[in-house]
């Protein structure tokens, strides 16, 4: 194994914080914002929190599966790339909070010899759950600065004043 200059708090941290964030950079922002299409290749800022939330679940699933049941058989990558839910909801986002709360409490509680712990993923070979909460982590950062940067390319809502007709 390689050594790492990060520590297992440094990820739950990160992992605590990516619901708080995500319903912080949306807030505010009205239906026809987050169904702002900016071209047929990206998402929409709907989708881009509805994707965060969900693949955050599934993830937050498969940590109780190692830590709790003993699963030793993963597919990791499953969790982080399922395929969209029909439709988003606010209720997504709330339950993917209360998953994440859980989470980041059971990982609070591993004893160091747990976070060496090794899990077989088909495609991604040998992973201990510091691994996982690395890969978790770097998928989640990367979404949340896309979702930034989706942000930041929204157009601005204009008011063009009251319309007048000539008689």
């Amino acid at each position: 194994m390689e050594e790492r200059s990060e520590r297992p708090d440094d990820y739950i941290v990160l992992l605590a914080q990516v619901p708080e964030r995500i319903a912080d950079l949306v807030a505010g922002l009205d239906e026809e914002q987050l169904r702002h299409r900016h071209a047929p290749a990206f998402p929409t800022l709907e989708e881009m929190v509805a994707h965060l939330a969900h693949a955050g679940t599934l993830a937050d699933s498969l940590f109780r599966q190692v830590l709790i049941d003993g699963r030793r058989e993963v597919d990791l990558m499953a969790a982080l790339d399922p395929s969209p839910p029909e439709r988003p909801s606010p209720e997504v986002l709330d339950g993917f909070a209360r998953d994440r709360r859980r989470t980041a409490d059971l990982l609070r509680g591993l004893r160091d010899p747990q976070w060496e712990e090794v899990v077989i993923d088909r495609q991604l070979g040998d992973l201990t759950v510091l691994d996982i909460c690395e890969r978790v982590g770097r998928h989640e950062a990367g979404h949340l600065t896309q979702l930034r940067n989706l942000l930041a390319l929204l157009p601005e809502h204009r008011d063009l004043g009251p319309l007048h007709r000539d008689p």
